[in-house]
């Protein structure tokens, strides 16, 4: 491929040369007085000459060149080879300034993003105070109606703040791994409990069968995982029990959340975990931002949990998540 696209290079270098061969042998042709076959001997030995010397060329021209074709579109530009001609310092130097340049424009970018992320994370600790004193008055309230709308909406808000406290996180989350056993059944009862308000005012209950009572993972941004499916599960049905069962198979935890609710319209199960992505057959669902199914599908390919989706219009929606052998995750947690 290099050696076409030199040749196409030096095109007309190459015909300007035959050229005049020919001319120095049409010459020879019509002109008596010259003989003609030591002509021929000297445009022989010009044109294998001529070959030799594009040989030359082409491992000295195309060594620069065979570099930057090589070369990953990364910053590091150690494997370019140094440019010899003034043409290839022209470029050498061109390159040079431009990834100095890139690599100051992303140093300022990480800086900025890292600030905003400080400011935001800021701000939701901020917000947490006054909402954890809200928790307290709602829970000094007699029971009542309105006791019940205060905790689903301040349930609500308390979701929404930590959807974005780990989106914010989730571009730094190799940083804050702690991968260790967990204990399932736990981390599943402490997720039922937060939501509790919220299925007693739709009449929802829970099934759980717990076979693998621990995984090896990271309880923090599993508990996250568990917390959107719970979350989803709920938003989506009405007056009907969640299921949630663990089991090995195969050396592997499965843990499953299915509900009965209204399902996923199969058009739309591709793109479910897509970002910003919400349902295209129930276009009044304004509360729903689109992140939630996306947060999971991410942290969940940081854990090596492998996510299924079962879905039937009407009758529900059954979430697989399986996780890693403890040897698949050793090259990654170091453990």
């Amino acid at each position: 491929m290099m050696i076409k696209t030199f040749l196409k290079e030096r095109r007309s270098w190459i015909v300007l040369f035959f050229c005049l061969q020919l001319l120095v042998l049409f010459t020879g042709y019509i002109d008596s007085a010259i003989k003609f076959t030591p002509l021929l001997y000297i445009v022989f030995l010009s044109t294998l000459i001529f070959v030799i010397f594009l040989c030359f060329r082409f491992h000295k021209e195309t060594k620069f060149y065979a570099s930057l074709s090589e070369w990953e579109n990364n910053l590091d530009l150690t494997n370019m080879a140094n440019a010899e001609s003034p043409f290839e310092k022209i470029i050498e130097e061109s390159i040079v300034n431009q990834t100095v340049l890139l690599k100051q424009t992303i140093s300022n970018n990480l800086v900025s993003v890292e600030q905003e992320k400080d400011e935001l994370l800021s701000w939701i600790h901020e917000v947490k105070t006054p909402l954890t004193a809200m928790h307290l008055m709602i829970d000094r309230l007699e029971e009542s109606p309105l006791k019940a709308q205060l905790s689903v909406e301040w349930l609500r808000i308390h979701l929404l703040l930590d959807s974005q406290l780990h989106q914010k996180r989730l571009p730094f989350m190799e940083n804050d791994l702690y991968i260790e056993e967990t204990d399932l059944k736990a981390l599943l009862f402490k997720e039922i409990k937060t939501l509790q308000s919220w299925c007693m005012q739709k009449g929802i209950g829970f099934e759980v069968e717990i076979e693998a009572a621990s995984v090896l993972t990271d309880a923090k941004w599993l508990a996250f995982i568990i917390r959107q499916l719970l979350t989803n599960a709920v938003k989506y049905s009405s007056a009907s029990d969640i299921v949630i069962r663990s089991l090995m198979e195969d050396d592997r935890t499965k843990l499953m959340v299915q509900d009965f609710g209204r399902g996923i319209d199969p058009k739309d199960l591709p793109r479910i975990f897509d970002k910003g992505f919400t349902s295209t057959t129930v276009h009044h669902d304004n509360a729903s931002t689109g992140m939630g199914l996306y947060l999971t599908k991410k942290i969940s390919e940081s854990l090596l949990i492998h996510i299924d989706v079962l879905s039937d219009p009407g009758l529900g929606t059954t979430f697989t998540l399986t996780f890693p052998r403890k040897n698949e995750f050793g090259a990654i947690s170091g453990m």
